[in-house]
């Protein structure tokens, strides 16, 4: 089977033939159908993650079960899935305290090598998936069933990107109807956020952004106000767009100390920052100790949105399928797995939304 691999820092990815990987007594062959590229993809392929090279990249994608292993009991051969870039299990102390995106076994699937490469080396797949391939072989708590007619390169979005967004608002900052909205970083996490803050019903959303397309694209998400950083002070563009308070809630979603440092600055007192881009390995974030105190306000990550896949999947779809959320739209071009380098230069120069292997 062609699989996309990793294997060196800032190399362009090589589609190879490889063999369709081992399925073990837990574990689930999935024929990929279509996978989004996310920006936590290019991180993983430029280097700036601690994750080991070679990897096969790819952890937003759906597709059909071909195969189980002997002891799996969440999904049957011929289910359509959608993986997710955390797994799972449902009985874990985590997941039975509502912390599913915090699965215990998370490092386990994640650090899994799956992929037996040419010259004899294995590969782990990111996020434990390995979406960028025509096959995948990941841990039964990875995918979840799900019956649907939206089209595959909609339905993958939900993998990771608009789950992580849309989450981000109605699960980690619990946007409340007719509040303020900010969002820095409109890309296709950051077009969720916007969708997820209409969703919830917030009266102001501004979408901050400095590539014009994406402030263009972010109005058609739902964004009440656009704002490009190169003309002045985004945090003061924000404050006057919100009658000189300040939003009350504020979303970065780049991965960016710099701006986590605006997000911060954009809420008003005792509002809330939702921090969701995914920074490089190293990065710190630093704040002035005495207004993060007496201002009240506060300061929360957000990993894959606090989603609880296996509740969330379902009412994300039953969203997309209302007309509720949009994902059509975030769909801005379709190619092939051998054009998957094309594609991550796509993503890189921050061209459209979303682009998705089909």
């Amino acid at each position: 089977m062609k699989v996309a691999v990793a294997h060196a820092a800032g190399l362009p990815l090589v589609v190879e033939d490889l063999p369709v990987p081992d399925v073990g007594p837990r574990d689930v062959l999935v024929r990929v159908t279509a996978s989004g590229i996310c920006h936590t993809d290019l991180n993983v392929i430029e280097g700036r993650t601690a994750l080991p090279l070679p990897i096969v990249p790819g952890h937003e994608g759906c597709g059909i079960v071909a195969e189980t292993g002997p002891e799996v009991r969440r999904v049957r051969v011929g289910d359509r899935v959608l993986a997710s870039v955390s797994p799972a299990c449902g009985h874990c102390r985590r997941c039975v305290d509502g912390m599913s995106n915090h699965c215990e076994l998370n490092p386990v699937v994640k650090a899994a090598p799956r992929f037996e490469l040419g010259d004899g080396r294995l590969a782990a797949a990111l996020c434990g998936c390995g979406t960028f391939a025509e096959a995948m072989v990941v841990h039964e708590a990875s995918v979840v069933p799900v019956e649907t007619d939206l089209p595959d390169e909609e339905l993958a979005l939900l993998g990771c990107g608009v789950t992580t967004g849309v989450g981000a608002v109605l699960n980690t900052a619990a946007v409340v109807p007719g509040s303020s909205v900010a969002v820095i970083g409109c890309g296709g996490v950051g077009q969720s956020v916007v969708q997820g803050a209409r969703i919830a019903g917030a009266a102001v959303i501004v979408a901050v952004d400095p590539v014009p397309g994406r402030r263009e694209a972010s109005v058609r998400a739902g964004a009440t106000h656009i704002v490009d950083p190169a003309a002045g002070d985004p945090v003061e563009q924000v404050r006057e767009l919100t009658g000189g308070h300040g939003a009350d809630y504020a979303f970065e979603v780049v991965g960016s100390p710099e701006l986590m440092v605006q997000a911060f600055d954009m809420v008003r007192v005792e509002g809330t920052v939702t921090l969701v881009g995914m920074p490089a390995a190293g990065a710190t974030l630093t704040l002035p100790a005495l207004q993060a105190v007496f201002s009240g306000k506060r300061l929360a990550g957000s990993v894959v949105g606090g989603a609880q896949i296996l509740r969330d999947f379902p009412r994300f779809i039953r969203l997309a399928e209302a007309g509720r959320l949009d994902l059509r739209s975030m769909v801005s071009r379709r190619i092939g797995l051998d054009e998957i380098n094309d594609g991550l230069a796509l993503t890189s120069r921050a061209e459209g939304v979303r682009t998705v292997i089909v």
